[in-house]
């Protein structure tokens, strides 16, 4: 859904952030700007700034950062449509209408046909479990230990013996034959015609993360196969971008989530007060799920039975998540099978104490490798350490390589100078090990860490640069003649520049600059959290216009600026040398000439 900019800068102009932010964080006021504990992640101290100057959040522990809009859409899980909307209807802005083609249109009428059957049909199951034609499911759940307001929190129902009552209740409610088929809820087939598709089954109703029903689980009461059925998948369920529990769980502040794999697991870890738990939906773990994950977590803790099929799940699983750049470790629940189990057996503190103490999944596929070898026997032994060797180069980080390295070295006494060794001399390609000269990355960690030191204190700068500078319009008249968005790097500090530079180039006076605004303009929510980053910098205190505090303020940010413009100048010097570039070097060169007299 797309509104033009200045529709954009009317809403978030017409809300005050930290009323916004209030209902949802305690804020305190402490000088300009009010804090308090970050709602996206856990933490004693609040370290969760909202400036009301800038309309902007930031916290300084976990990054999250924005605007309003931002908030809305990270809080609520909103879509940028239903953040502009809820902002609109808080402040009485009539929003624009937005042009459908008439097959969108279509389309989503028909989804909200399919969700308001699954709505319907939730309902029905749901009252269906607590009548007396629901007595077997309900008893079934009772002994399972759930409480009535856990079923209720999970919307848990009961598909009758009927074959077709449901179908005929959705037919009475003047749903079409073909939306209750396409919606999965009934099947059908040439001796039987429409009828239902779960029947004698207790009902666990799968929600989206805003928590609108997209698709039933159904398990069997007796014998019956299969003992678990899904939905299948319908244009508003797809199971492979979907978690059952997410939409409770998104709301945890654990600071991860864990990752089950059956809706009992997750039941029961919420009724015991581990609201982060999610499952997948009867199939395996996909990339989709790892990355609808990360936009809320980047730790994820697996879970899993401790068979030998949960073992293979879980090195499967892990192998994805961290594929997608998620932190992953394993929970330990020997000697039980599951969590369910687990708690019942050991308690809630017991568990908790597993939670705090999960293996490391390297240590943890490590671990399982060991066990295909006999330790006692010399041979073997030293093949267990070649695997642990392959392991290792699976790391493309130098510095996460070493670190593994050395720690797994210490923990199967294994001389670090050989492992190393070993480390360099293989390699995968195409699946086979390889022998092969070091790599150069061993080598060149020290490099390669200064390298990275170096681009953090660039960007460094050019955030405390592109702070002051929306903090002190005055300061930009001063520097504005030797500084250009092209003097900040490629990507988000460059287009932040570029906004932040229109505004001020607009601008009358000492008129405040829209941070808000700057921030709006970047489209997804990772890049609106830096860019917020961007403007939470501080290096010094201002002092009043024209004392001496003030002139030294100047200086102090003179010394960045000329800090970011060296830069710009060492980036054009690296690229290729035309003389259009060189013509650019030297200007650039006279600019910061400039710039480093007006610092002294």
């Amino acid at each position: 859904m797309y509104y033009p900019d200045e529709v954009v800068g009317e809403v978030l102009r017409s809300n005050d952030i930290v009323d916004i932010i209030s209902p949802y964080v305690k804020l305190k006021r402490s000088g300009a700007n009010y804090f308090g504990l970050c709602p996206f992640h856990n933490e004693k101290s609040p370290s969760f700034s909202v400036s009301r100057e800038k309309q902007i959040f930031y916290c300084f522990g976990c990054g999250a950062g924005g605007n309003a809009l931002t908030f809305l859409m990270k809080y609520e899980n909103a879509s940028f449509g239903e953040a502009m909307q809820m902002l609109a209807d808080r402040s009485g802005i009539t929003l624009p209408s937005v042009n459908y083609s008439e097959e969108a249109k279509k389309r989503d009428q028909k989804r909200e046909e399919l969700l308001s059957i699954n709505k319907e049909a939730a309902t029905y199951y749901f009252h269906l479990l607590r009548s007396e034609k629901g007595a077997v499911g309900m008893r079934y759940l009772l002994q399972r230990g759930l409480t009535e307001e856990t079923m209720r929190i999970f919307g848990l129902g009961f598909a009758n013996g009927s074959a077709n009552d449901l179908t005929a209740h959705l037919r009475k409610k003047g749903f079409s034959d073909e939306a209750i088929l396409e919606s999965g809820v009934a099947a059908f087939d040439e001796r039987s015609g429409l009828h239902d598709k779960f029947w004698n089954r207790v009902m666990f109703p799968i929600q989206d993360v805003t928590g609108r029903v997209i698709g039933f689980g159904g398990r069997v009461m007796g014998d019956a196969k299969p003992k678990y059925l899904n939905s299948p998948e319908t244009p508003v369920f797809d199971k492979s971008r979907n978690l059952y529990g997410l939409s409770l769980a998104r709301r945890s502040r654990a600071g991860h989530f864990i990752l089950c794999e059956g809706y009992m697991d997750v039941i029961a870890m919420h009724q015991a007060g581990f609201s982060q738990a999610v499952a997948s939906l009867g199939t395996s773990f996909t990339e989709g799920q790892a990355a609808v994950l990360k936009r809320y977590v980047q730790d994820v803790i697996l879970s899993y039975d401790s068979d030998t099929a949960g073992t293979t799940a879980a090195l499967r699983n892990m192998e994805i998540l961290q594929k997608a750049g998620i932190g992953c470790r394993v929970l330990d629940l020997t000697p039980y099978k599951d969590p369910d189990e687990f708690i019942k057996n050991a308690g809630k503190e017991a568990f908790a104490e597993r939670i705090r103490d999960a293996e490391n999944a390297f240590f943890f596929k490590i671990r399982m490798k060991e066990k295909e070898y006999r330790m006692d026997d010399p041979a073997q032994r030293t093949r267990f350490y070649r695997e642990i060797a392959r392991a290792l180069c699976g790391f493309a980080d130098a510095l996460e390589r070493e670190n593994y390295l050395k720690a797994i070295a210490a923990k199967y006494f294994i001389g670090e100078e050989e492992l190393r060794k070993a480390v360099a001399s293989y390699s995968r390609v195409g699946g086979e090990e390889v022998a092969r000269r070091p790599r150069p990355a061993l080598r060149s960690a020290a490099g390669e860490a200064s390298a990275k030191k170096q681009e953090e204190a660039q960007l460094k700068n050019e955030a405390l640069l592109l702070t002051h500078l929306a903090e002190d319009p005055e300061f930009y008249r001063l520097a504005e003649p030797y500084l250009s968005a092209d003097d900040f790097s490629e990507g988000i500090s460059k287009r932040a520049a570029e906004g932040l530079f229109r505004q001020l180039n607009a601008q009358e006076g000492n008129q405040p600059v829209n941070v808000s605004a700057i921030i709006a303009s970047f489209e997804t929510e990772e890049e609106q959290q830096a860019a917020a980053g961007l403007f939470q910098q501080k290096l010094s205190v201002r002092g009043a216009p024209g004392t001496d505090e003030d002139r030294e303020s100047h200086r102090v940010y003179l010394d960045v600026a000329c800090a970011v413009k060296r830069a710009s100048i060492a980036r054009l010097a690296e690229s290729a040398q035309d003389e259009t570039t060189l013509e650019r070097i030297i200007q650039s060169r006279k600019a910061l000439k400039a710039l480093s007299a007006l610092a002294k």
